[in-house]
């Protein structure tokens, strides 16, 4: 599937404004070149925080430049993407090796995370799921995608189920069985399934945290429980879309302190910054990022990475806004600790003392973060109600309680 060079178009929205292009070597680098247009619209921005607005090729440190980083598929995507190369391969369909650019090639246009676009002059399309493109599975399918994702997970799957999800998986929504699929209104949404490997009913913990975090000021993306049969599915509306389907520019926090999204090391404070510098609306989303992480501390969410914290690009008012909340889950028997940093000299979150402390950074003064404290205790001690709404029996219940600090 790869050739050793490529060229091809990056694209921007649903109108498709030409804004570079890609440069692919050996299925082993790329180079990026801003289109000189774009460098020139009063419509300009940066696409990636490492990008130089300049003329001429540059070359990232990684694979790609970091903004089209994040639109890779997880570690789920990837793994279906390695089993249809694998079974390509036996069949003769393919001879050449799965090369590390193509995870990222193989991504559907249509549910490609943000705005970027890759498209190819020689073929004049877009980039699909390998040779042939299948429609986006809708909502009605989800028991059928239910039903690949299991059989993925244990390895018996058959091409049908591969078609199902191939190129369908996205950066957002962490690395568990999922697959973009349509909403009942037409609208982009990700189906998230429950994994062989689950010791708790973490489908409903999941939809539970984030209608606990809307009850708490912070703003999610939309969710809810579907049931197939007896089986719990989380459907989460995607945030990168507008009503009519356009497309909404996304930096993980990762990219945008020009990481990799694992290091420890980086703290929220940093972000603070960031956003003091490039943020359409700083102070806001400087308050209801302590506000986050008021929440995450008192549901035990340890998995918070910077790859689980993201931002939109408002074009309006030509800055970054803090997305909508996603991948919120209760780690019941973790120990309660952030995986970010609050401060790059306090290390990782495990104290309200340390929150309270830290609060004068995020701009509020001591009696806002108290009174933001108590809202968000106040929405998170009434998950026991909230979690029978949502289907959860005491069993359940006792799984969960250890996380909540409420």
């Amino acid at each position: 599937m790869s050739k050793n060079n490529r060229q091809l178009e990056v694209r921007l929205g649903q109108q498709g404004l030409l804004v570079g292009r890609l440069f692919i070597s050996s299925g082993r680098r790329s180079g990026f070149a801003y289109d000189e247009r774009w460098l020139a619209s009063p419509d300009f921005f940066n696409l990636s925080p490492e990008l130089q607005q300049v003329s001429g090729v540059q070359y990232p440190t990684g694979l790609f430049f970091l903004a089209l980083e994040d639109t890779a598929p997880d570690s789920w995507g990837e793994r279906v993407i390695r089993r249809v190369h694998a079974k390509l391969r036996r069949a003769g369909g393919v001879q050449e090796p799965l090369m590390p650019v193509d995870f990222i090639l193989w991504v559907d246009d249509a549910v490609r995370v943000g705005a970027l676009r890759l498209f190819d002059p020689e073929q004049q399309s877009y980039l699909r799921s390998g040779s042939e493109h299948r429609h986006v599975p809708p909502l009605v399918e989800l028991a059928a995608v239910l039903q690949a994702s299991r059989a993925l997970e244990s390895g018996t799957e058959s091409e049908q189920d591969l078609q199902y999800l191939l190129g369908r998986a996205t950066s957002l929504g962490g690395a568990r069985p999922k697959s973009t699929v349509i909403d009942l209104d037409g609208c982009l949404a990700l189906g998230k399934f429950p994994s062989q490997a689950d010791q708790r009913d973490v489908i409903r913990g999941e939809v539970l945290a984030m209608h606990l975090a809307a009850r708490a000021g912070i703003r999610v993306a939309d969710s809810r429980v579907e049931l197939i049969g007896d089986t719990a599915v989380a459907v989460v509306r995607r945030f990168d879309r507008t009503a009519g389907g356009g497309r909404i520019p996304y930096l993980s926090a990762a990219s945008l302190l020009q990481s990799s999204g694992r290091e420890r090391e980086h703290a929220y404070t940093e972000l603070v910054d960031v956003l003091l510098q490039a943020g359409a609306d700083p102070l806001a989303d400087i308050h209801e990022l302590w506000r986050r992480l008021v929440f995450n501390y008192l549901i035990c969410n340890t998995d918070d990475h910077l790859r689980n914290t993201a931002f939109l690009y408002d074009a309006r008012n030509r800055g970054w806004r803090l997305s909508p909340a996603f991948d919120l889950n209760p780690m019941p028997g973790d120990l309660r600790e952030s995986k970010t940093w609050l401060t790059e000299d306090r290390g990782p979150i495990d104290s309200k003392a340390m929150l309270l402390d830290a609060a004068e950074y995020f701009r509020l003064g001591s009696d806002e973060a108290a009174d933001t404290w108590q809202e968000v205790e106040q929405a998170v001690a009434g998950w026991r109600p909230l979690a029978r709404q949502l289907g959860m029996g005491a069993p359940d219940l006792a799984d969960f309680e250890p996380a909540f600090l409420c």
